[in-house]
């Protein structure tokens, strides 16, 4: 299997391509202040991955700009913060401010020259609007859980995915190659979908899961990268570029 057998590349987008664990943590610092919390980087992220996981299959239909603020309002509970609500609104609308990864740019631009690039994110479609801005590429097609009704790791994302491409785009499912860092979101469920995967491993060296629920069982993935810029430069030698 080479990535060039491949016509188009899906991306999950926060913690992929935007730096996710970075805003949330840059995000949740009004509330630590207010709280006068000695939380760590990595504990915070882990109970955000938790809550995040519950709150998703509590409330599925819910934008995830809402649902981000009901998150910070469970943590300021669980930390015994008592807080107003504008501090949960402020963190459910922190998304324009979460920074993209320094390859993902340069990554995307040359992608584009060679794959057609599709989005599918947990998130809704004025949040990701802003964060697009920031990753200078036009995108074939953009899938969010807003317009699914779910949130991955619901299967139904992938069902949506898989229909989608091929009726907007005319590619196949065996085309396509789920570009993500997060095996809770999408390397389990694109696993049981039947989709090649290419796992950016933006975690690694780390320890821990970060702002991701935990999974049992590891899936095997087709490709492991540990940036994007890492699968471009192989897309590069394969082309012989």
């Amino acid at each position: 299997m080479k990535l060039s057998d491949f016509k188009a590349l899906t991306f999950d987008c926060y913690g992929t391509l935007i730096d996710w664990e970075t805003g949330l943590w840059n995000a949740l610092q009004p509330l630590l202040t207010a709280g006068r919390l000695d939380i760590g980087r990595e504990e915070a992220l882990d109970i955000f991955g938790r809550l995040e996981t519950e709150q998703e299959l509590e409330t599925p239909s819910l934008r995830y700009s809402t649902l981000l603020a009901v998150i910070h309002s469970r943590m300021a509970k669980s930390w015994g913060v008592h807080t107003h609500a504008d501090l949960h609104d402020r963190f459910g609308d922190s998304i324009p401010d979460w920074p993209a990864f320094p390859d993902s740019v340069e990554a995307l631009a040359y992608l584009k020259r060679h794959f057609k690039l599709v989005i599918l994110s947990n998130v809704d479609r004025k949040s990701f609007a802003t964060s697009n801005k920031k990753l200078g590429v036009t995108f074939d097609a953009v899938y969010t859980a807003e317009d699914v009704g779910s949130y991955k790791p619901d299967p139904r994302n992938f069902a949506y995915l898989i229909d989608h491409v091929e009726a907007d785009l005319d590619i196949r499912k065996a085309e396509i190659l789920h570009t993500a860092q997060s095996l809770h979101h999408d390397h389990v469920p694109a696993e049981k979908a039947g989709l090649a995967r290419a796992w950016i491993d933006r975690r690694y060296g780390k320890q821990g899961s970060g702002a991701t629920a935990k999974v049992a069982k590891p899936p095997t993935v087709d490709f492991h990268f540990k940036s994007l810029a890492e699968l471009a430069e192989a897309h590069r030698k394969e082309k012989g570029a």
